[in-house]
């Protein structure tokens, strides 16, 4: 059994281009050259990594890596930097017990970091933050770290200093134990040697130092007493207490370097080792109930003695075939276990287990709670769904996806392109569940659906540069819906007769509008035989099948409620295709007099800009139709919820980025139905009719 204790599950935060993947990347290098001498491959400089990354489609880097650090072992997960997946950040930061946030030295903190530490926030994970390329033109070391309490609004702990800015960089000082590390020119990360501080930075570490200790002492009232009373705490004791803090989220311990030049890395893997937390140091997952998503109280508690709870999440294609990782957080897993998917209800056979060591892979033969591997070849498993052990189910996160709610056609640009992106689209819906794909019956068309137009755009990009698959892109398409606003109380009757025996079926209803979002409701209230038990399934089947296109523009049916209260039947000609039959008639001749209307999506908003902007932002969500429901302030600016319906929202991100001058970002997801206004309506309607005599 191996000492949880010493390990640490952690993540790199960053926006795009602030340094992640080269960090990961160094950070391997040190951890590997500790275990095999000679690995160090001069040279690989971040753009041809990045190369390679198009070449080969993933870098194996990307996902999760197993590295070795003074005796702990350390799981090392890239998360997106992109926040338009919500979903595979959320399911990131799950999977994670700590992380270091990337800064970029000269960019500083970035919008796309203000989301990705706002999310990190609401997990609650502990973070250290890395402020990265100190070497580059412009770099301020301390200006970002005052913009981390500012724009942040979080707590910075100054760890370590740098030496000498943009190319007179040349090491960093420890506040802590007050030791300078100096690196020399060759670009190796152990060629540095320890010096005593620069004189010329004896006062400012000393400053940082008193600050250091004061927070950190802040965290144990003892400690902190003693202190007040001139007592210099021991550097054990400060460390603990720094543990703490950073575990609470009170401070983020915070370092200097460049990644690229190899400098200042070893002291931030350190700090993962002595501040961030172990997996049994976090709060267990809770689990989930399958159909509703809502928490059932229990936990996954992490010990290898549990029953097995595990989550899929991440599903990637390399060159060695499908690997899904999985973290487990209760339980052990061995080779040749038999495993239940609680979103399938079907079990599989674990084959390969293999955990990533940089380059390499290695074979695993049993895994156990706090462990992030990878099993090789599983069939029907997507990204979120629980292996658990078959004799105890459970789920750890409900696979609840909303219904698509924007769709665009897409064709290959060259004939022969067809198969070649049907098996990449294949792969993509298995690793973003919320995405998905039909072809449309009439035209032939590729349908792609999902949540947003960023969405969409983006699995465009992915198809065009992972898997090398150009599309000709329609125009986005709002999935609408029609629905009633009237009761009526209607008869229809169906008869026919042909030599031998007929068809008959007369049924009496009632259509009414339904409860929103309530879908297609029937009930039945005849007395007395006039429509036989037996027939109302085929009634009501026939109301049902013709939900799926209304009279409006052909678009499916919600919030109907249909309910029989009489009608007749012949001995000898009714049957349940006659009663079916007339269901059909009926919706069609009633559904147009009980004031037929178009539904649209609506959109919950959630913006968030800069205060300086909130005006012009109100303003313009206004003008599209936009209802606000709530703005709070924050200590980066403001955030501003609302409803939106979904076909205002197109190209919403550029025009929010040249509103705000680039800082503002949003997010949105389906809401629900609600009726549109007749001036979008008609438009809506008359554009479907052309569409239908085109074809």
């Amino acid at each position: 059994m191996a000492d949880l204790s010493k390990y640490r599950n952690i993540g790199i935060f960053a926006h795009v281009d602030a340094g992640k993947t080269t960090t990961t990347e160094r950070i391997l290098k040190l951890t590997g050259k500790i275990h095999k001498t000679g690995e160090v491959h001069d040279g690989e400089s971040t753009t041809d990594f990045m190369e390679q990354e198009a070449e080969r489609g993933i870098t194996i880097q990307s996902a999760a890596v197993t590295c070795e650090w003074k005796g702990h072992r350390l799981n090392v997960i890239d998360t997106p930097g992109h926040v338009d997946f919500t979903v595979e950040v959320y399911r990131s930061l799950k999977v994670l017990d700590g992380g270091i946030g990337v800064f970029c030295g000269s960019g500083g903190v970035e919008p796309q970091s203000e989301t990705n530490w706002r999310y990190a926030n609401e997990s609650e994970v502990a973070r250290c933050i890395f402020v990265n390329k100190l070497d580059r033109m412009g770099a301020d070391f301390y200006r970002v770290v005052g913009q981390v309490e500012k724009v942040l609004g979080a707590n910075p702990l100054v760890m370590t200093l740098p030496i000498g800015i943009e190319d007179q960089f040349t090491g960093v000082v420890d506040v802590l134990e007050k030791k300078a590390y100096i690196w020399d020119e060759t670009g190796l990360p152990e060629n540095y040697e320890i010096t005593d501080v620069p004189a010329d930075m004896v006062d400012k570490v000393e400053e940082y130092h008193e600050m250091l200790v004061e927070s950190a002492v802040e965290q144990d009232d003892d400690l902190m007493e003693a202190y007040m009373e001139g007592e210099e705490p021991s550097l054990e004791q400060i460390k603990a207490c720094i543990r703490k803090g950073t575990r609470d989220l009170a401070f983020f311990p915070t370092f200097c370097g460049s990644a690229f030049k190899n400098k200042g890395m070893q002291l931030v893997l350190d700090a993962v080792v002595d501040y961030l937390p172990s997996p049994t140091e976090v709060d267990p997952q809770p689990l989930t109930d399958k159909d509703t998503g809502e928490p059932t109280g229990e936990v996954a508690t992490v010990s290898a003695e549990e029953p097995l709870k595990a989550l899929a999440f991440k599903i990637m294609d390399d060159r060695f075939g499908a690997l899904t990782f999985i973290r487990i957080y209760s339980g052990r897993m061995k080779k040749g276990d038999t495993v239940l998917n609680s979103a399938t209800g079907k079990t599989e056979r674990i084959g390969r287990m293999v955990e990533m060591q940089a380059d390499e892979r290695n074979e695993l033969t049993e895994a156990q709670a706090g462990d992030i591997i990878a099993v090789v070849g599983m069939k029907n498993v997507q990204t979120g769904h629980t292996l658990c052990d078959p004799k105890h189910e459970c789920t750890l996160e409900a696979m609840i996806f909303p219904d698509p709610v924007i769709s665009i056609a897409v064709a290959p640009k060259d004939k022969g392109g067809n198969e070649k992106m049907g098996i990449a689209i294949g792969k993509m819906v298995a690793e973003d569940p919320s995405f998905q794909v039909e072809t449309d019956e009439d035209s032939g068309e590729t349908i792609l659906k999902g949540m947003g137009e960023l969405h969409l755009d983006i699995k465009v990009d992915i198809l065009k540069r992972t898997y090398g698959v150009e599309l000709v892109v329609g125009q986005p398409q709002v999935a609408y819906r029609e629905t009633i606003t009237q009761e009526i109380e209607d008869s229809y009757t169906h008869k026919k007769q042909s030599g031998g025996s007929g068809q008959f079926g007369k049924i009496d209803y009632r259509i009414k509008p339904g409860e929103p979002n309530s879908g297609f409701q029937f009930s039945s209230s005849v007395v007395g035989g006039n429509v036989p038990k037996e027939f109302w399934p085929a009634v009501e089947k026939g109301f049902a099948s013709m939900m799926q296109e209304g009279v409006l523009a052909g678009f499916p049916v919600l919030d109907v409620e249909v309910e029989l209260f009489d009608g007749a039947f012949h001995a000898v000609d009714s049957s349940a295709i006659a009663f079916e039959i007339a269901a059909k008639g009926a919706f069609r001749q009633s559904i147009p007099k009980a004031g037929a209307q178009l539904l649209e999506p609506i959109m919950k908003v959630d913006v968030f800009t800069p205060e300086d902007n909130v005006g012009d932002v109100i303003g313009d969500l206004n003008r599209r139709r936009g209802m606000i429901k709530d703005q709070e302030a924050g200590a980066m600016g403001v955030r501003i919820k609302g409803e939106v319906p979904l076909s205002e929202m197109f190209g919403y991100i550029g025009h929010l980025r040249t509103i705000t001058s680039g800082r503002g970002q949003f997010s949105m997801e389906f809401s629900h139905y609600a009726p549109c206004p007749q001036n979008v309506a008609d438009t809506v309607i008359a554009a479907e009719k052309e569409k239908k005599a085109a074809k």
